[in-house]
């Protein structure tokens, strides 16, 4: 449980990292240098097990008393090669995560920017000519009445936000039919303008349309969120698997067996359909 939660507060510190380019492009610097240790210590347990003398020499102290014998260099060095590994896969999702965020904020400084030219539009439209006085006298009996803009004819008012269960029923045609961006959308209706009893099939629809999109830290945050709205549920099933395809999606093996386990543990008899997406999360993840 605890790599999963280091992994979903990695994910959540995406403003951060999309604050601080500079520190993705040193990460990646650093993801250089342990790659080539990594080959380094590769080469020298190839010439251990080929001849079993002594190799390069690598940064690794002898045990106290004396020389290291070669089966504990060996020890030893798989565990180092191991350690690398898993700091090139940490650094490799950091910067996943620092360019999704730039990502979405770009997102966001374009619709902003729509937004507001849009309402600066109506902003000069509506100050350009005054409105005409009514005319005066006996005249003012034939006038005819007045007609409304040809735009307010032609767009008429929306009657207003659509309910829950119609952005989600939207969402998730939108998502059959493969539009991510659509179903995202629909998806953040209600979980951003109105929370309430569908907020946790509003977040499945959510990580389901962020997985389309290959946006994988983002999916195992919006996944979290939907089991944690109600661990007891009959959906909750489908978060953790959601959850775990998220993990697969930026690498995170050993966290996507681990909430597999949990999903068994917790949830002993699903449906036979999720039983199968949960079989073949297995097989791609290589859990036991």
């Amino acid at each position: 449980m605890m790599p999963r939660l280091s992994i979903l507060a990695t994910v959540a510190a995406l403003p951060l990292l999309a604050a601080t380019p500079a520190a993705a492009q040193m990460d990646s610097r650093e993801g250089i240098a342990l790659q080539n240790q990594i080959l380094e210590l590769r080469r020298d347990l190839d010439a251990l097990r080929r001849g079993g003398g002594a190799a390069a020499p690598v940064p690794i102290a002898p045990p106290r008393g004396g020389a290291a014998a070669p089966g504990d260099l060996v020890q030893q060095l798989l565990a180092r090669v191991g350690e690398l590994e898993e700091q090139v896969r940490r650094m490799r999702g950091q910067l996943d995560v620092a360019e999704n965020a730039n990502r979405r904020l770009s997102e966001d400084v374009e619709k902003l920017r729509g937004d507001m030219d849009f309402r600066l539009q109506q902003l000069e439209g509506g100050g350009r000519a005054a409105a005409p006085r009514p005319p005066q006298g006996p005249a003012a009996a034939q006038a005819p009445a007045p007609q409304p803009p040809a735009a307010a004819q032609a767009n008429p008012p929306a009657t207003g936000p659509r309910p829950a269960e119609r952005a989600i029923a939207d969402g998730q045609a939108a998502l059959a039919r493969g539009d991510f961006a659509g179903a995202e959308a629909a998806a953040r209706e209600v979980t951003t303008a109105r929370p309430g009893p569908r907020t946790q099939d509003a977040n499945i629809l959510l990580g389901e349309a962020l997985l389309g999109r290959r946006q994988y830290q983002n999916a195992a945050l919006a996944f979290d969120e939907a089991y944690r709205r109600n661990r007891q549920s009959s959906r909750a099933p489908e978060a953790l698997l959601g959850l775990s395809n998220s993990f697969l999606g930026f690498g995170a093996r050993r966290e996507a067996c681990d909430t597999l386990d949990q999903l068994a543990s917790e949830f002993p008899r699903v449906t036979p359909q999720l039983a199968q997406r949960i079989t073949d999360a297995r097989r791609r993840g290589q859990c036991r």
